[in-house]
């Protein structure tokens, strides 16, 4: 089969500085999201004092929220009308409250049960509110920043190393933070952790809002209607792939990240070591995404996202025949797993505006916003689906936090690593197989709504 040449337009690239730019907002998002993807179960379990069926149900019922908050937020940014464009004021207007809704979620209060649970549910919720007002937006300007669909694979490349070099630092450093901070008291040293996040987020969204700058707009003659966006997104099959693909994946990172901490503790019982294995994992993302465009090139998005998801979910069930005593092969695993499966990041966003250039090309309307906002609701929704999931996996096998577990507890906290976290990645990889989407038809649609467009002659 002849190989498609592609070669991005010198008036559609990006400079590598507003590039790293961009970059910087998702490593202000994953301050946050890789704190709840590895340590907020066990923040509420182990330090706050709820159950951890408490929590996974909390996690899935604060969802439902999102089921309103995430499709209008999107339908407001793509009709915000200011002289910074229509995603990029969300950045400067949302920075403070982020960081002061994570502090709060992270406060311990003294009350009792009921009234505990209850601050639980309205801080997440909120800190949950703010975050989509903060990253749907920010998601979304990937889509404005340039039409050329080779170069947002440049960019999204780039910003994942931005928020995978956040994460690590998450992954290496918040619990020493929390020990440092805290002084003897974990809840201090929570909320204080929190307030350091907070700080960083704010910087580094403020850098992301200078640096940036929206090139791509809807069609002049394009009228708000969101129950017809919404509709037209229904009838979108590579999005309706994208979401389902999307949520089994998340799924799987939430249980599997959010067990990690519980598998060193109890079941590796060397808590000291976690800090390494979860730095292993960023490292072995960003060594991946360095390379994803180069690779997304020459063997196409979805070839690889396949190969990324199927494999490395394979690799993921060998956790299952790991013994406490093996470090190295942990270790091990952690790497090549996390490595293979590293590509897919930069490339379902990418994918995702893609989507919004398809829907663009079939009907007349962008709805680069609501696109982005539908994949946020997927990737939380993912996230508490796996939450839950674990939660009530840890329920069954007679989980009870800060004692010694029983066999039995043991072998849900493994089967938590290993097998569950591998077969929802494996059915990602295999759903995936339906993205109608190609490189070739990507340069086509480009062509075409240039045209449309009168950004070249027909």
């Amino acid at each position: 089969m002849k190989e498609t040449k592609i070669v991005v337009p010198f008036a559609d690239r990006i400079s590598f500085k507003e590039k790293v730019a961009y970059s910087l907002g998702d490593s202000a998002s994953n301050l946050y999201w890789k704190t709840f993807e590895f340590f907020l179960v066990i923040f509420y379990t182990d330090v706050f004092g709820i159950s951890a069926a408490a929590v996974g149900t909390m996690l899935l019922v604060t969802r439902v929220a999102d089921a309103v908050a995430d499709p209008v937020m999107g339908s407001i940014a793509d009709r915000t009308r200011t002289r910074w464009g229509h995603f990029r004021p969300y950045l400067l207007w949302g920075a403070v409250p982020f960081a002061a809704a994570g502090v709060l979620t992270f406060t311990t209060p003294n009350l009792g049960g009921g009234a505990k649970l209850a601050y639980a549910y309205i801080t997440y919720t909120s800190l949950m509110f703010i975050y989509t007002a903060v990253n749907i937006p920010y998601s979304a300007l990937m889509g404005v920043l340039t039409p050329n669909s080779q170069e947002r694979t440049s960019i999204s490349s780039i910003r994942f190393i931005g928020a995978f070099t956040a994460g690590m630092f998450v992954q290496f450093f918040t619990l020493p933070l929390v020990k440092f901070l805290g002084r003897g008291s974990d809840t201090r040293g929570w909320q204080l952790t929190m307030v350091l996040y907070g700080a960083l987020a704010i910087l580094l969204l403020m850098l992301c809002f200078v640096s940036t700058r929206e090139r791509v707009t809807p069609p002049a003659q394009q009228n708000a209607n969101l129950k017809n966006d919404i509709s037209e997104l229904f009838g979108s099959k590579p999005w309706i792939v994208l979401v389902g693909v999307l949520l089994l994946t998340l799924a799987a990172f939430a249980v599997k990240g959010s067990v990690s901490t519980y598998y060193f503790k109890y079941f590796v019982k060397r808590q000291d070591l976690l800090g390494l294995f979860l730095l292993s994992n960023g490292l072995a993302f960003v060594a991946a995404v360095s390379i994803t465009s180069r690779l997304a090139k020459r063997i196409g998005k979805k070839p690889l996202f396949m190969l990324a998801l199927g494999t490395g979910g394979l690799v993921i069930g060998l956790f299952a025949f790991a013994k406490p005593a093996d470090i190295w092969f942990m270790f091990a695993l952690q790497i090549v797993s996390s490595f293979i499966i590293g590509f897919n990041s930069p490339l379902v966003w990418a994918m995702f505006a893609d989507t919004a250039d398809h829907a663009e090309w079939r009907t007349g309307r962008r709805n680069t916003g609501l696109i982005f906002a539908s994949a946020i609701f997927a990737t939380k929704i993912g996230f508490a689906v796996g939450a839950w999931m674990l939660g009530l996996i840890l329920t069954y096998f007679g989980y009870v936090a800060n004692v010694e577990q029983t066999g039995r507890s043991l072998h849900g906290i493994v089967l938590s690593m290993s097998w569950i976290p591998s077969v929802l990645l494996v059915l990602a990889a295999a759903a995936m197989a339906a993205y109608p989407l190609n490189d070739a038809l990507m340069v086509k649609i480009e062509a075409d709504l240039k045209e449309r467009r009168g950004e070249i002659e027909p």
